[in-house]
């Protein structure tokens, strides 16, 4: 079942909400199916009918645990509850539940807290029995009801000012780090795409990093970076982001933005796609919104990578260098394989301004500290030295010379 919004082939986007279901460990997918939906019930989502063939599907294959892959309200979630047996989850929920597998980091966590909080907020028509048991008191009050739904709206308000608080200084503590980062100063490259797009393995292959990379859908929630040299001689920060996905509720987008923010202070964002998939330009549609709506400026480059071309036939794959070939802001490559990427991060040194060029220095003997300096950044090429000081040979990028100018 999918929401509102532009229609979606239903095959992919079960395929696409059965790799969600895969992404979280433990869990066994029984099967899937598509429901047809022309006029949700507002009680019941489904007609009497399909709710008792699906409840004796499910009572048959001992499902205990069911995913919607669309918006369910807390009344049809609690209905359907009560009537299959089984605990339920709507896209938002599932989602949630992955984002909450996969923080590691401090900020991650806070966000996925929020995030769960102001979605449980919405849904407190169900009887919240933990947080009935810590409402204390003398034992006057009946179930939870009116009065003690106010209550629970109140304690989540409360818990999300005090989460909101702890976020703004690790906010604050990430802006320290990345201040830090601009004296360095490298660039900073960001990868972004559709989730499960090989952006993950895609940062592996440059960096060598141990970042976890499966074919699974986010793989990667918090944006993990390195330093890395290019093999064309650039140094550059390269930032691995949350895949994005179609569909993704406001309220998550919002809790993510600081996460998502790191791509506002990339100096070039690399737009990962994966060329092979049958919605790739839809996918590449819903990046661009949300890229659009974090507000990233339109002067930073942004190069597309046609990433998986390995999984195309030969017919294919030759079509899409030959477009790519004639658009130099796109780049047909495999991640897997390594197939073109030589050309890509030559195009990435060249949005960063990075390009090399071969010239001479001549420094004096008092200037052992710059003399240094060009060879800790491995610029020097030769170096001959005379009754003046020192002539070098380097080969840096205006960049450079802009930084050893400076000293």
């Amino acid at each position: 079942m999918k929401g509102p919004g532009p229609r979606r082939d239903a095959g992919l986007a079960l395929e696409e909400a059965v790799s969600l279901a895969v992404a979280l460990p433990n869990l066994e997918v029984a099967g899937s199916t598509v429901v047809p939906l022309r006029d949700p019930h507002p009680g019941h989502l489904f007609g009497t009918g399909k709710i008792k063939e699906l409840k004796d599907l499910f009572h048959d294959n001992e499902v205990e645990l069911v995913l919607v892959d669309g918006p369910v309200t807390p009344v049809q979630q609690r209905n359907l509850e009560k009537e299959w047996k089984v605990k339920l989850l709507d896209r938002t929920g599932l989602i949630l539940e992955i984002f909450s597998d996969r923080a590691a980091t401090r900020e991650g966590v806070l966000q996925v807290e929020m995030a769960a909080l102001s979605y449980q907020r919405t849904r407190l028509v169900r009887a919240w029995t933990h947080l009935e048991r810590q409402r204390g008191g003398l034992g006057f009050v009946g179930g939870p009801g009116e009065t003690q739904i106010e209550a629970d709206r109140r304690a989540i308000d409360e818990q999300l000012v005090r989460l909101k608080r702890q976020l703004e200084k690790v906010v604050k503590t990430r802006e320290l780090h990345r201040k830090a980062r601009a004296k360095v100063p490298y660039p900073i490259v960001a990868l972004v795409g559709y989730t499960n797009a090989g952006k993950s393995t895609l940062f592996n292959r440059l960096t060598g990093a141990e970042v976890l990379a499966k074919d699974m859908l986010f793989a990667t929630l918090d944006p993990t970076m390195r330093a890395v040299r290019l093999p064309t001689g650039a140094d550059v920060i390269l930032s691995d982001t949350v895949g994005f996905i179609s569909d993704l509720p406001t309220e998550l987008v919002a809790a993510f933005r600081a996460t998502l923010e790191e791509v506002l202070a990339a100096d070039v964002i690399v737009h990962v796609r994966d060329i092979s998939h049958p919605e790739s330009e839809a996918q590449a549609r819903d990046v661009a919104t949300i890229l659009d709506s974090l507000g990233v400026d339109e002067d930073t480059p942004q190069l597309e990578l046609w990433n998986k071309i390995d999984r195309l036939d030969d017919e294919a794959q030759s079509a899409l260098l030959a477009r790519a070939d004639r658009d130099a802001g796109i780049h047909a490559v495999s991640a897997l394989t390594g197939a073109g990427l030589d050309g890509f991060l030559e195009a990435v040194t060249e949005a960063l301004g990075e390009v090399r060029a071969r010239e001479e220095v001549r420094l004096g003997y008092g200037q052992g500290k710059a003399r240094a300096w060009l060879f800790e950044k491995g610029l020097v090429e030769a170096e001959v030295q005379d009754e003046d000081g020192y002539l070098l040979t380097v080969e840096w990028s205006a960049r450079d010379r802009e930084r050893f100018a400076k000293l």
